[in-house]
Order: structure tokens, then C-alpha cells, then sequence
């Protein structure tokens, strides 16, 4: 079957939200109200976007696409992706490549001179999934992560 790809739109927020789960089942999503205002928000970034893919009118695949600003190379943007995703029952059919590639050519059409994204996995299949959609890894990533606020009163 056929994907039409294209940006996410607040009416396709419940589907998004939902296939989030099959990224982190453990994750908690945002209200429905909440999730709108950060859409609206990382639209605002010129060329930035929450691409979907879509079987019919079903989301099954999906990744965001920030555009960051720059004071070096010539200040030419450069290209983030976030949350690459595809429904369980989607997987293995190149759903997840293109929608890749559409982030890619999104970042080319902003002017960036890289796109860079970064995997917490370990297995071979998803760094051979990144590799096969034509990035390599060729850098080390660091990260520090905010601790959740303690509940009040605990000790």
C-alpha cells in the first residue's frame, strides 16, 4: 500500500499520541490540549515538523524533524531528528525509510548542511535500519537528562 507523507496536523494528534506507544510503552503523553500548543509551537521553527505517515487514514509511522539555526558554517541550518517511529504491524515494508527520507529532503530544502540523529538502541537491526536509510555513525553522542521532580514529602 501506498504512504502519503505529510506534516502533522492537530486533528491527527490522538493517532500520533497513540502510536508513540510503540516507541516507549512506559511514556507518559501529554493532554490532547497540551500536545496542540507544542505542535503550534515546533511549527514555528521554519521548516521544523512532526511528519506522519499514513496508510489510508491511519498514522503508522512518523518522526519530527527540528531545524536549528546557526552561527557557523556560513550559517547554514542544521537538520535534528526525534522520534522515528512505525506501528509494530507497519514495520519491515519501508515505512520507516521513507519517512526518513522525507525528513532529509525537508532538512535539504531548509538549507542545512547536516542532519544528525541520535538512537538509545543498541541492537544490530535498528543501527542497521538508520544505516541502510543512509546515515552513518561517525560521532559520539552525549546527553544529560533532567531528573523528575520528587513527589512532596518524599525522603
Amino acid at each position: 500500500m501506498p504512504l502519503d507523507i505529510r506534516p502533522a496536523l492537530p486533528v491527527d494528534l490522538p493517532q500520533l499520541l497513540a502510536l508513540y506507544r510503540h516507541l516507549d510503552p512506559d511514556d507518559e503523553s501529554p493532554p490532547l490540549d497540551l500536545a496542540v500548543q507544542r505542535l503550534n509551537e515546533l511549527q514555528a521553527y521554519r521548516g521544523s515538523a512532526v511528519l506522519i505517515g499514513l496508510i489510508a487514514s491511519s498514522v503508522v509511522a512518523s518522526c519530527t524533524l527540528v531545524i536549528i539555526p546557526n552561527l557557523t558554517r556560513g550559517g547554514r541550518a542544521y537538520g535534528l531528528i526525534e522520534n522515528v517511529v512505525t506501528d509494530v504491524a507497519f514495520r519491515g515494508r519501508g515505512y520507516g525509510k521513507r519517512i526518513l527520507e522525507a525528513a532529509v529532503a525537508g532538512a535539504w530544502q531548509a538549507g542545512c548542511y547536516k542532519v544528525m540523529l541520535m538512537t538509545g538502541s543498541k541492537k544490530p537491526s535498528t543501527l542497521a535500519f538508520y544505516t541502510s536509510a543512509g546515515f552513518e555513525q561517525t560521532k559520539t553522542g552525549f546527553q544529560i537528562r533532567r531528573l523528575p521532580p520528587r513527589a512532596e514529602g518524599a525522603d
